[in-house]
């Protein structure tokens, strides 16, 4: 148990800490507000010293209970007597106060805000260029809606912490340190009637710190669990909607929603419990110093105006205590929102290792005995060899779960293989660099994904600057220029949010048009035809081979015709390398490609 609340107190602590390093570059932002802070804290408890000494002093007959200077200046300006003629002047300074510390209340308030926004952005900047870094694997197992969740909601509440919270914890400690300095020399027992409810408010702010920020943990991560839901069914409507789910989806995102309202509930619970009790003993607080004060003016041991001096001060020393509580609740929420935002933080960046060699990438591609598994002892690829000469295409079939994709992904470096080699020209893939061979080894999915822009956008994103007749000789290729200028707009079409415009052939034309603006030297085609018509597939087909130019192309597909033409075609079965050959060797051999090849040609004599 000791173990765990010391490894819980360094947690809580580093996480502060960590916290605190944001701050950075606004520290002299932060600088400005604290002395503010200090500004209108003198502002407020000069108040009631001035109300202090009106009563005592100018309407009674004390003796100033003021610095010698001060005592010399209002007796040049007529002493005791001008004043009480002029009782204005009391309300004068009062006023004059009160502008002062509502002006630098003001100025507090714009330089925590400057800091807290730039903190913010920064830390939105430093999430958003980190996500781009990690690995592919990490985003596929990821979930969306979570991610979004902790770079939006999270990064609010550390934001909100850090404007208001930490400038309140200075101002409590400015506000409680100056009314003891004040009130001692008055009264020291008074002092410390005053400050007798301090201690067990400290103790129960404490309690409420640890048990809100439990509390918080478990609402946090209900809510990113419920943005996760909505995210996949936005995403997903078509497939809802297709299937009739509506109803379903519905149920399942009212028991998220029911989820996340009870355990904010529950926060809201405690949190009412704090104010309510905590405003108890405030009150408490109040009225016992109220009475000991009265209680010892009567009896002669202090002034009227030192009793209204307690009275005042009592109240202004007990919120900032009070409001201990509200800090401690936002930093543990913060605290909390914090190692979430580490904990994406903290992912090891992708390695951008390996060398850039352009020769490489054009030369003979060498699959040695390569192993590949997403999961330890679970190989996806098993024992996979074979040679693609520069220039060549090679067809790649299988049954879904073959190890297709898979294959081809280790092109790109998505995943790096746990045993055997890949060369390319000669060098290990391994020894390439990552972002410079994914700009030179094209691929195309069977469900591209577009972006919310036109289609010009799209097609050219690959390729920045990029002029019309790049573009447009692009479209042709990937057979979707005449699709394109058919539309009111061209190419400044609007394409939806994911392509939801398109047909699911045009997407897939539109994205092969993206990826040839790479003309890259290695293409690779994922099953990417799929969703267009035999003669459209012909007609792409016939346009790569005349631009190829020594251009290496994968292309995976269930269609015999888009893969007869290929200088070698992979057949995989469970991962391993089954049947090799060219469309006349293969069809004469018996195997998968045999099978398909004559239910293919079987459906295709049906129809004619």
């Amino acid at each position: 148990m000791k173990q765990a609340r010391k490894s819980s107190f360094r947690r809580n602590f580093g996480d502060l800490r960590g916290m605190l390093a944001l701050t950075r570059g606004n520290r002299l932002q932060y600088l400005w507000a604290i002395i503010s802070v200090g500004v209108a804290s003198l502002m407020g408890y000069a108040m009631p010293l001035i109300v202090r000494v009106t009563v005592d002093s100018v309407i009674d007959t004390q003796p100033f209970d003021l610095p010698q200077t001060l005592v010399n200046w209002i007796e040049m300006a007529g002493g005791r007597e001008a004043w009480r003629q002029n009782l204005w002047v009391s309300a004068v300074i009062l006023v004059v106060m009160a502008l002062i510390g509502g002006l630098f209340t003001y100025f507090r308030g714009r330089y925590t805000a400057k800091a807290s926004e730039g903190i913010a952005q920064r830390l939105r900047d430093r999430l958003y260029g980190h996500l781009q870094t990690l690995s592919y694997d990490y985003h596929v197992k990821a979930e969306t809606g979570d991610l979004i969740q902790r770079c939006t909601s999270d990064v609010e509440t550390i934001r909100r912490f850090l404007a208001v919270q930490v400038i309140e914890l200075v101002r409590g400690v400015f506000m409680v340190g100056i009314a003891v300095a004040i009130l001692l020399p008055i009264s020291p027992k008074l002092t410390g009637i005053s400050l007798i409810m301090v201690p067990p408010m400290f103790l129960f702010s404490l309690i409420y710190f640890v048990k809100v920020q439990q509390r918080f943990r478990r609402a946090d991560e209900a809510e990113g669990e419920m943005s996760t839901v909505l995210q996949e069914n936005l995403t997903g409507m078509r497939v809802v909607r297709a299937f009739g789910q509506q109803a379903y989806e519905v149920e399942k995102f009212d028991r998220y929603n029911r989820t996340n309202r009870d355990l904010y509930y529950k926060l809201m619970k405690l949190m009412g419990f704090y104010w309510g009790f905590s405003d108890y003993m405030g009150f408490l607080q109040i009225g016992i110093s109220l009475t000991a004060g009265v209680a010892m003016t009567v009896s002669g041991e202090i002034t009227l105006g030192s009793m209204l001096v307690f009275t005042s001060y009592s109240s202004m020393m007990l919120w900032p205590v009070r409001q201990l509580g509200r800090i401690l609740a936002d930093m543990g929420k913060a605290m909390v929102s914090f190692e979430r935002l580490q904990q994406i933080l903290t992912q090891p960046s992708e390695p951008d290792d390996g060398v850039k060699d352009e020769q490489a990438v054009r030369g003979d591609i060498v699959f040695d005995h390569v192993w590949f598994g997403y999961e330890k002892d679970k190989p996806v690829l098993r024992d996979v060899s074979f040679t693609a000469k520069a220039g060549e295409t090679i067809a790649i079939l299988g049954a879904t779960g073959s190890g297709k994709s898979s294959l081809v992904h280790l092109l790109q470096r998505l995943y790096d293989y746990d045993k055997g080699e890949i060369t390319l020209g000669g060098r290990p893939i391994r020894q390439l660099n990552r972002k410079w061979l994914r700009h030179r080894v094209g691929i195309v999915l069977q469900e591209p994904f577009l972006f919310s822009k036109t289609i010009r956008e799209n097609i050219g994103i690959t390729k920045r600057g990029a002029g019309e007749d790049e573009i447009i000789e692009a479209a042709r290729i990937a057979a979707v220029h005449e699709v394109i200028t058919s539309f009111d707009q061209g190419y400044e079409t609007p394409v939806g949010e994911r392509g939801v415009t398109l047909s699911g052939g045009q997407k897939q034309r539109v994205a092969i048009a993206r990826m040839l603006m790479q003309n890259a030297p290695i293409l690779i085609f994922d099953d990417s035809l799929s969703a267009v018509d035999t003669q459209t597939d012909a007609t792409i087909r016939e346009a790569l081979q005349k631009r190829r130019k020594g251009t290496t192309t994968f292309i995976i597909s269930h269609r015999i015709n888009t893969l007869s033409e290929a200088d070698q075609i992979l057949v995989l079965e469970e991962g391993r390398i089954v049947q090799r050959g060219t469309h006349a060797s293969l069809i004469k051999e018996d195997g998968l490609y045999k099978r398909i090849w004559a239910l293919q040609e079987g459906a295709a004599a049906q129809e004619a």
